[in-house]
């Protein structure tokens, strides 16, 4: 059975990772391209030396690349405002795209949630790092409670490992991060922080995922996440918990304030987690990067393998 080909658009740190990913552990993937618009980028001088087409004129030059027709995938590792032009074009020809920006124009997708459900979606947006990581957590609470009225999430991640992309999308990082702890965790209201750390040596990622329930029990919320992390971690190894979930009873005579719910009692649940990176391309210490490149590469491994099989039948 043949592979499917398929295009990275970005050639920064997480599209370089993408292409090694690719490259090294696909099974039904093969690299057609890797698009850029800086000719001098290490990501672009990489594929070159790995006999990938590459180009340094966008979406355009992908275009014009003589072997287009033939990429089904394309990933998108660009920014939000060119998300909406890149895919605008690959929709036009028909490609697959799998979105990791926060631009969220297809469904929000992580595979250990909705990961079928949003198989052939033509597009699909891969939330954000911190989302990745957290937002099963908050599903895992929500599908072994009655209620999860709060799911706040707070991502740590090293300065070192944020680059130009992931800076210029603070904002939509946290308003597309808190909209998905909604949609796809379940909670009521979600919140998102992400802090850049600039320790010395760089500090692997590190979440904190907060969330605040009516109905269940603690032990049936500690067995649904550890569940959660064991699915996680199939396709992100360096998913773990850093300690032992973490509960404190909220009782009605001190209530929560939740914005829009007003005063509200219940089981607040604290989950620690890290994640280290595979070091594939970037440093095991950058995690957030890797989750983000590993779920989507899941998600495309997955389609190509139905599409390969349907036309094997």
């Amino acid at each position: 059975m043949g592979k499917v080909s398929c295009a990275i658009i970005g050639s920064g740190n997480i599209g370089a990772d993408l292409m090694i990913k690719i490259m090294r552990t696909s099974k039904h993937l093969a690299m057609g391209a890797m698009v850029g618009i800086d000719p001098n980028s290490d990501g672009l001088a990489r594929a070159a030396r790995l006999g990938v087409p590459t180009t340094h004129e966008g979406v355009e030059g992908l275009t014009r690349l003589p072997n287009y027709a033939d990429i089904r995938i394309v990933f998108d590792a660009t920014s939000a405002k060119a998300h909406l032009h890149n895919n605008a074009l690959l929709q036009q020809a028909g490609k697959k795209v799998i979105d990791l920006t926060p631009a969220a124009i297809g469904p929000f997708t992580i595979p250990v949630i909705n990961g079928e459900a949003n198989l052939d979606e033509a597009n699909v947006n891969m939330v954000t790092c911190g989302g990745q990581a957290t937002i099963p957590i908050v599903h895992a609470v929500r599908r072994a409670t009655d209620r999860v009225v709060w799911g706040e999430i707070v991502a740590s991640i090293s300065s070192k490992s944020a680059g130009p992309g992931t800076r210029a999308n603070i904002d939509e990082f946290t308003e597309t991060t808190s909209k998905a702890i909604e949609a796809l965790g379940g909670a009521e209201r979600g919140k998102a922080v992400i802090i850049l750390n600039p320790a010395e040596p760089p500090l692997i990622m590190r979440d904190t995922v907060f969330t605040l329930s009516q109905g269940g029990t603690r032990e049936a919320i500690e067995l649904s996440i550890l569940d959660m992390v064991a699915a996680v971690q199939k396709y992100v190894p360096g998913y773990r918990l850093k300690q032992k979930v973490q509960f404190e009873e909220i009782g009605n005579n001190a209530p929560v304030r939740i914005p829009g719910l007003g005063p509200v009692s219940g089981l607040k649940t604290t989950v620690f987690l890290e994640v280290e990176g595979a070091a594939h391309y970037l440093p095991a210490y950058a995690g957030n990067l890797d989750i983000m490149t590993s779920a989507a590469l899941t998600m495309a491994d997955r389609w190509a393998e139905k599409q390969l099989a349907k036309e094997a039948a």
